[in-house]
């Protein structure tokens, strides 16, 4: 997917309103003399509109949802609801200003969107913001298969501790399952054809839910914990059972304030909606604007499901992944091994879906005038997993790192980068400065300015107290 024509409308070709060429924006070349300027992509979208749901779905789902019941446990059931509603509604409105700034100038691009607001420098900073929040989820992702998948081999041979034979090696097991499962999706020229594997990850995901539904009525509370693998040391221990069956409506402790950076990058989805606007077939604004919001619903309820059963069945004793807090109560239960299983599935075939984004920025920054070619394609790709795979093995811990690559690029591409494309891609004689649709987006901007240094100042905090943070990823 590399150049796309420019719809042959200019802004002075006559279309007198911004609602106007949203709604007949097809994006396909018309006949009106003008010369066709040369963008992204150069085909016709194919992909139906469920596939797009799930490509979207599956790209704003990520191992995020995994701490979610850790913090409503920090924030109560009703602030945890508000803050959830509150993101999701944000995400679904920046999407609308980049479709609509997508509209005005025919790019299906992020980076072109930046080049096209400020230059050379909006377009290395969207391509720089991208290339680092997706490489930083990549991580996320396959340090859960370094960590997880030998515990799996390890209770399906029957074996009580790792041994340390080779198939119980994180490390190698991450580079088996990017030689055989990732980079072959990562090869495909189209991100539509990921649709049926982001359809099966999805399931995965649903089965997840289902189990944390099922758990909550099958372990009693409060937890006997001296018959599980609590040490005496574990802060859960030295809390007085009766004050983990106790569901908080709204509570606040020093964890409170990593809800909303948790929250917001697990919303993340914004590089993929492009591409995915790209391949969608009949593509229109409102139909990518519809994918988009029935994406961000599914992945509300599911999120809310997850948190609000997974919380009720620890309530105060709930860890910051989830699935550790099952193992605690019973480390060889049968429906954990399958839940742990099938997160590990889902999370491996998410890998290729946040990889389209980086490779079209590193081409957009790289080789913005080349055509396509198998082997740049296929290069770009094997480098970008090799380079993760390096991080996730020789890296001990990217806690810190992932929660500063949280803090800044999570607000840059939710909130900052759509609000300042809008105000300056939209012409002042179609929406004045002062219009409420830019002083809209002028507030949305300096909410993720507010955002990012709430959640840097956190982060810097615990740093210089060396003091211990949940960890959240996407």
């Amino acid at each position: 997917m590399e150049l796309q024509k420019m719809n042959g409308h200019s802004r002075e070709d006559g279309f007198d309103g911004l609602d106007a060429m949203a709604e007949h924006e097809e994006f396909l070349p018309h006949k009106t003399g003008v010369k066709k300027e040369m963008h992204f992509t150069d085909f016709e979208g194919k992909t139906s509109f469920g596939m797009s749901i799930f490509n979207l779905s599956n790209a704003i789902m990520g191992s995020g949802i995994l701490g979610l019941a850790f913090a409503m446990s920090n924030t109560g059931i009703i602030l945890f609801l508000i803050l959830l509603l509150s993101i999701a509604v944000l995400s679904a409105y920046s999407i609308h200003l980049l479709l609509k700034c997508a509209g005005v100038v025919g790019i299906r691009a992020y980076e072109q969107l930046g080049n096209r607001a400020f230059g050379a420098p909006g377009k290395m900073l969207a391509g720089c913001v991208i290339t680092i929040h997706n490489i930083g989820a990549m991580s996320s992702y396959l340090f859960i298969v370094k960590s997880e998948l030998p515990l799996v081999i390890q209770a399906f041979l029957g074996k009580h501790e790792n041994t340390g034979e080779w198939f119980l090696n994180g490390n190698y097991l991450i580079m088996i399952v990017s030689a055989l499962i990732i980079l072959p999706l990562a090869l495909m020229k189209e991100l539509g054809y990921l649709g049926y594997t982001s359809g099966f990850s999805l399931s995965c995901m649903v089965f997840f839910l289902i189990s944390v539904i099922y758990k909550k009525f099958n372990i009693p509370c409060p937890l006997d914990i001296g018959h599980h693998n609590v040490t005496p040391t574990d802060s859960h221990a030295l809390i007085n059972a009766t004050d983990f069956c106790e569901a908080k409506l709204i509570t606040m402790n020093s964890q409170t304030a990593y809800t909303i950076p948790i929250l917001a990058f697990a919303f993340v989805c914004h590089p993929e909606v492009l591409p995915i606007y790209t391949e969608l077939r009949d593509a229109t604004k409102k139909r990518m604007q519809a994918v988009a919001n029935v994406s961000i619903l599914a992945m509300f309820c599911m999120y809310l499901l997850t948190a609000l059963f997974g919380y009720l069945t620890f309530f105060g004793a709930v860890e910051s992944e989830l699935l550790h807090t099952y193992s605690k109560v019973d480390p060889l239960d049968v429906l954990v091994l399958c839940v742990r299983l099938s997160v590990l599935v889902a999370v491996t075939l998410t890998v290729p879906v946040v990889l389209f984004p980086i490779r079209r920025a590193v081409l957009q920054i790289l080789f913005p005038e080349k055509p396509f070619h198998w082997a740049r394609h296929i290069i770009i790709a094997f480098c970008l997993i090799v380079i993760v795979n390096i991080l996730v093995i020789f890296v001990p811990s990217i806690r810190d790192i992932f929660g500063l690559i949280g803090a800044t690029t999570a607000p840059s591409l939710i909130f900052i980068l759509p609000g300042i494309f809008y105000i300056r891609i939209v012409p002042e004689e179609q929406e004045p400065l002062m219009s409420r649709p830019k002083v809209q987006s002028a507030c949305f901007a300096a909410v993720g300015f507010i955002f990012m240094t709430m959640s840097l100042s956190f982060i810097i905090i615990d740093w210089v107290t060396g003091e211990s943070r949940s960890g959240g990823g996407h």
